[in-house]
């Protein structure tokens, strides 16, 4: 796997794991939402300090998003649409 897919899937699967939404994620790294979706489907070259901004938002170390994701490990999808406010 090349290493922007690595990144892709990992941020993909951190950020579900955690049941945060990319609008959510793109607030707390200060980025647009679209930057997120880009960079989940492997479209964005990502720089270091956004990568740094993404790690710590998702409370990871950012060697984490460059680990080899085991065979058959595939992040859950997440329901699409906006939350109803409570």
């Amino acid at each position: 796997m090349e290493t922007r897919a690595r990144i892709a899937w990992n941020l993909r699967h951190y950020r579900s794991a955690q049941k945060l939404t990319q609008e959510n994620l793109a607030v707390d790294a200060r980025v647009d939402r679209t930057v997120i979706s880009d960079l989940e489907r492997g479209q964005y070259n990502i720089s270091i300090d956004l990568l740094d901004r993404l790690a710590n938002a998702l409370s990871i170390d950012v060697s984490q998003l460059f680990s080899e994701p085991s065979a058959g490990d595939k992040p859950q999808p997440m329901k699409a649409g906006r939350k109803p406010k409570a």
